[in-house]
């Protein structure tokens, strides 16, 4: 059996226009005062005919419509581009299908149609859950107006999950605890919550580097943040499956586990990412990142930039990395199968010593501590 089936099969369209740019986001989105929306239809469908004619035949698992903000697309764009997915491959009974969304009324608007064309699954980017965080980070909604989306999503969509930024500036451990104690009682099965990051070539990235941008917590604090998000999470029934993402058992998203479990995946639009195993060989495909270099090139018949192939070793780091993010970590022997001799010993022992990973022989997974400074595990792990 080929590898990537232990995964599975997912479809990933990178829509890349945003209302704004936020000024943390170093993700492929841009701003556009007009998008010729029929036009980015054909060239979306054109990169499905390709793709598919190289994965005829495999049962897709999921899409994933991410970006910037996909919630701006039009309802049809996503009909014409699911029905399209359909009519390409074969899905699975209990097909995925996951659209990010920004909460303002003009996205939660298109809800409905989303669901119509076939959405199952909507995450939406709430950030925070006070006002003045929510302009600092540049959201153009208000918390009132996320919870009215989030109200609709709710009633519209079997499942909805939504994402929560902490470690804020002038952020303290009881208004974390506050805030996400509410985010709780609003969820239905899923959060994501992530801690600030400064990204270079980002506004607070610039912003930073110039002085600015006070209030920042400390490493101490961020940390005790983590910890907390577990305890509160767990308690609350929606622990940890992976190292930013809590879902009530069976909520989990299984487009991102296709990623955590090294499966294939088929990355379309801008700047998108793939892996494809094709005729034996893995490939790590990559689109061009401009916009309009993208839609020149999907017009042209292959959006796509040089495939690399990913060597047998390569793939048991990616899986090493990947699968230790999740709780219940990954399979020895499977890894073993990509590479014979894929982890440092000395690296395992070590780790194994200071309990920050634990192992039953079959499977190798990060301790609640582990997790906590999983970079520093993996690079004592990596052979």
């Amino acid at each position: 059996m080929e590898d990537w089936r232990n995964g599975g099969f997912g479809l990933y369209l990178h829509w890349p226009f945003c209302q704004s740019k936020c000024p943390y986001c170093d993700f492929n989105s841009h701003v556009a005062s007009a998008v010729d929306q029929k036009r980015w239809q054909a060239a979306y469908l054109a990169e499905i005919d390709r793709v598919g004619r190289e994965t005829e035949g495999r049962v897709l698992n999921t899409v994933f419509f991410g970006g910037g903000t996909p919630s701006l697309m039009d309802p049809d764009v996503v009909h014409a581009i699911l029905d399209r997915v359909r009519a390409t491959w074969p899905t699975a009974n209990d097909i995925e299908i996951t659209l990010e969304a920004n909460p303002g009324s003009v996205e939660a608007g298109r809800f409905r149609g989303y669901a119509q064309a076939g959405v199952n699954r909507v995450s939406m980017g709430v950030q925070a859950l006070n006002d003045t965080d929510l302009r600092r980070l540049g959201r153009l909604h208000s918390v009132a107006e996320a919870r009215a989306a989030f109200d609709i999503a709710r009633a519209t969509f079997d499942r909805v999950s939504f994402d929560l930024i902490y470690a804020r500036q002038d952020q303290t451990l009881p208004q974390w605890e506050a805030e996400l104690r509410e985010a709780l009682t609003m969820a239905v099965d899923h959060l994501s919550m992530y801690q600030l990051t400064v990204e270079d070539g980002t506004a607070f990235g610039d912003r930073l580097a110039r002085g600015g941008l006070k209030g920042l917590p400390s490493d101490d604090l961020g940390a005790d943040m983590y910890a907390l998000t577990q305890e509160i999470c767990e308690a609350h029934g929606m622990p940890a499956y992976e190292i930013s993402n809590h879902a009530r058992p069976g909520a989990e998203s299984r487009h991102n586990r296709i990623y955590w479990q090294g499966g294939d995946y088929a990355g379309i639009g801008p700047g998108a990412h793939g892996r494809l195993t094709l005729d034996g060989t893995r490939w790590a495909t990559v689109a061009p990142r401009a916009p309009g270099a993208w839609l020149h090139a999907a017009e042209a018949g292959h959006a796509e930039l040089p495939r690399e192939a990913v060597p047998a070793g390569e793939q048991a780091d990616e899986y090493l990395i990947m699968g230790l993010r999740l709780v219940e970590g990954l399979d020895l022997h499977r890894l073993q199968a990509l590479s014979p001799a894929p982890l440092n010993e000395n690296g395992l022992r070590d780790m194994l010593d200071l309990k920050m990973v634990e192992t039953d022989g079959q499977r190798l997974w990060a301790t609640p501590q582990g997790r906590v400074v999983l970079n520093a595990v993996i690079a004592a792990l990596a052979a």
